[in-house]
């Protein structure tokens, strides 16, 4: 699966990443759940974004927001939307998703969950599934509720098994993944610090899990997604990497240029992309990519990695 991830993983991007690496899965970036207005809880933007798959890939749509009523009332608009697979977002460690009982927050309050995700399950009929962190300040927090999800009929959960305070520090503790497999029938989905074919082997192997999800890593190496299918080399050379790089960015460039307004805010979200390839025999044409002034600049850059 290709994780969701804000700012990043939007329709351009995930349109590039089904065209050229196929992930089994890709997920919406997170939509946001109004609490106020009853009539329009998720925006038209989003609600246009929503479907059942993209190019026969299954999309998943991903809310976030709190409140019994306001989330089943998104969850419901986003199924007549057209969405096949909801997914609550109940891991997001910053900002206001965690200064209230939204996204990571939720975990502030887990009595209230004993009312949300049985409401949630009952009142749609399609795929339902919950994406969160280990625990909000205690890493074994999931443990307490894998009884009220399982009660609940939730279809699978994905874990990231880092706390919300951790927010990305630390690594992620995938023998808390391991031990959660084996207490639920669940089928769990592994997620976090997954950057390398030997590293996704290693997690399927040692925790169980029913599948990967694949985030940061794969956002600065699509190729991810092949190489552990083993239609990739593992450990390519910096040769093989370069190559990728020039193929990933031109081929990402002129989808955000159609989906983007003006050369800046189109430099800004290239260069978010770039901000997430981490290649220390790169280090010099990332840094030249990275530095770039104009959207000119930057093709400069990016033509010279295929010389």
């Amino acid at each position: 699966m290709l994780a969701p991830m804000q700012g990043l993983t939007n329709g351009a991007l995930r349109s590039w990443f089904v065209q050229w690496v196929r992930p089994d899965v890709v997920f919406t970036e997170f939509m946001r759940v109004n609490p106020v207005a009853a009539k329009k809880r998720l925006a038209p933007g989003d609600l246009r974004e929503i479907s059942a798959a993209e190019k026969g890939v299954p999309l998943v749509v991903q809310l976030i927001g709190h409140g019994r009523e306001a989330l089943v009332s998104a969850a419901l608009a986003a199924q007549q939307a057209g969405a096949a697979h909801i997914n609550l977002n109940m891991g997001c460690p910053y900002g206001r998703m965690t200064s209230g009982l939204t996204g990571g927050g939720m975990l502030k309050r887990p009595e209230l969950l004993e009312e949300i995700i049985p409401a949630l399950r009952e009142a749609i009929s399609c795929g339902f599934s919950l994406k969160l962190r280990a625990g909000y300040d205690d890493p074994r927090q999931i443990f307490s509720l894998l009884s009220l999800f399982e009660s609940a009929g939730v279809d699978f959960l994905v874990l990231h098994p880092r706390t919300v305070r951790q927010a990305y520090n630390g690594l992620a503790d995938h023998g808390i993944t391991a031990e959660v497999v084996q207490r639920t029938a669940l089928p769990v989905i592994a997620n976090g610090d997954i950057r390398s074919a030997a590293q996704g082997a290693r997690v399927l192997r040692e925790t169980g899990a029913a599948g990967l999800m694949l985030g940061r890593g794969a956002i600065g190496e699509p190729m991810l997604f092949e190489r552990m299918r083993g239609r990739a080399a593992a450990e390519p050379d910096c040769r093989e990497r370069r190559t990728m790089l020039h193929r990933y960015l031109s081929g990402l460039l002129p989808l955000y240029e159609d989906l983007f307004c003006g050369d800046a805010q189109v430099l800004g979200k290239i260069k978010g992309v770039v901000a997430n390839v981490e290649d220390a025999e790169l280090d010099r044409e990332l840094k030249q990519l990275k530095r770039s002034k104009t959207l000119q600049a930057f093709r400069e850059a990016l033509g010279q990695l295929a010389q």
